[in-house]
């Protein structure tokens, strides 16, 4: 700005102060400035937006009679998984993390409050599988609001509010059991910005009179109830055999690495043989999961690990590689991992088109029929609603490609 004073030209300085506006794409904003001797401005700049992420933690009452439930949670894992297939927030896949406790086991000390932590977050759920597999029932005493407190207080939850972080917690007996209030336990994990929902083993009555709906509505979360002895259902479908050839035809297309590579290997397909062992639908909903960006494994495979850039193949000594490509040269390997990962998006994007066509078939035949809750369900319907309440959107595969399309032209 340029200004006359006593017959003399001044130059006046102005100071800028540029805010840029959130919305709910943006992620934090960083403050920037500019100074010198004349002027000072201040940015407020959006950060890159992170990739979101819900954690959920599930906690399962093993107490003599819950034998049923233990079942449910195995074969309606990777039902549970699936649902976030399809789920984005602006644009982008969420990282789920799954957290596993049991409670109410006599076996376990009663110091301990009947209560093991099987597994803190993580995003192998091969090994939660493996987990869920391995549980026994065993009376005991069922102490709710000491495990939701412990699941609070000892699990690594995420510290932004955008984030989606809910327990899970299923069970028989009345909420009211234990030392622990779990009145406070339900408080602390809402302040903390935890949902806590609760699903009851029983009947509705029994439920709201043993506080279980108390407990959800402390916490903002929902109250449920199940027949944890029923078996989930599965409803044959024309794309079922080709979604379960073409789960097996992936793993040739994993390369195990390191010190954890023959156990890794080996827990994969005996997860195989777990789902099939279960039930059919366990089948076809674990062929889904291995097809899409919630089955990672870059801890031991090496397609997982380049793609996540986790590592570098040069990076890797050549003892810890698998056995066919030890005697490769860095080209020859660089190439057999870029058939390998071509491969398997080949197959993932066959198994995500065909399972697109299962649901519509599915969603024909359910209008057909009314089912009962089970775990599965019960964790889908909540899951659901709390998730769009963080801006999270859940569309079909066609739809979802047709998106990330539009967003890679921007």
């Amino acid at each position: 700005m340029i200004v006359q004073e006593n017959g003399k030209m001044k130059k006046l300085i102005t100071t800028c102060l540029i805010v840029l506006i959130a919305v709910p794409c943006f992620g934090d904003f960083a403050p920037a400035k500019q100074n010198d001797s004349k002027s000072e401005t201040v940015l407020k700049i959006p950060l890159i937006q992170k990739k979101p992420l819900i954690q959920m933690a599930i906690l399962l009452d093993t107490s003599g009679s819950m034998s049923g439930l233990i079942d449910q949670a195995r074969t309606e894992l990777w039902t549970i998984v699936n649902e976030f297939i399809f789920a984005r927030r602006c644009g982008l896949e969420p990282e789920v993390q799954v957290a596993l406790y049991e409670y109410g086991k006599s076996t376990i000390p009663s110091e301990k409050g009947y209560i093991r932590k099987i597994s803190d977050f993580t995003t192998d759920l091969d090994k939660i599988s493996e987990e869920l597999f391995a549980l026994k029932t065993n009376g005991g005493y069922e102490y709710c609001g000491w495990v939701i407190k412990e699941a609070t207080s000892s699990l690594k939850w995420s510290d932004s509010p955008d984030d989606l972080k809910v327990i899970f917690i299923a069970g028989n007996e009345p909420f009211t059991q234990g030392p622990m209030d779990y009145r406070q336990s339900c408080r602390a994990a809402v302040s903390n910005g935890i949902i806590v929902n609760t699903i009851h083993c029983g009947s509705e009555s029994a439920g709201i009179n043993g506080k279980w709906k108390d407990g959800a509505i402390l916490a903002d979360g929902r109250f449920m109830t199940i027949n944890h002895n029923r078996r989930a259902v599965h409803i044959a479908a024309p794309q079922d055999k080709e979604i379960s050839e073409l789960g097996v035809r992936l793993n040739d297309t994993y390369l195990a690495y390191g010190s954890r590579a023959s156990s890794s290997a080996a827990r994969q397909m005996q997860q195989d043989t777990n789902a099939a062992n279960s039930s059919r639908e366990a089948v076809i909903q674990r062929s889904v999961a291995k097809a899409s960006v919630n089955y990672q494994n870059y801890s031991w495979d090496i397609v997982d690990a380049i793609k996540n850039k986790k590592l570098q193949l040069k990076d890797i000594d050549e003892k810890n590689l698998p056995a066919q490509m030890q005697k490769m040269d860095q080209k020859q390997r660089q190439e057999y991992v870029a058939k390998m990962t071509a491969e398997r998006s080949e197959l993932q994007e066959k198994v995500q088109q065909l399972n697109e066509g299962r649901r519509k078939y599915l969603a024909e035949q359910m209008k057909k029929e009314s089912h009962a809750n089970t775990l599965g369900s019960a964790i889908v319907r909540m899951i659901r609603e709390q998730a769009g309440k963080r801006n999270f959107t859940f569309k079909s595969a066609a739809a979802s490609k047709t998106g990330e399309k539009q967003n890679e032209a921007k």
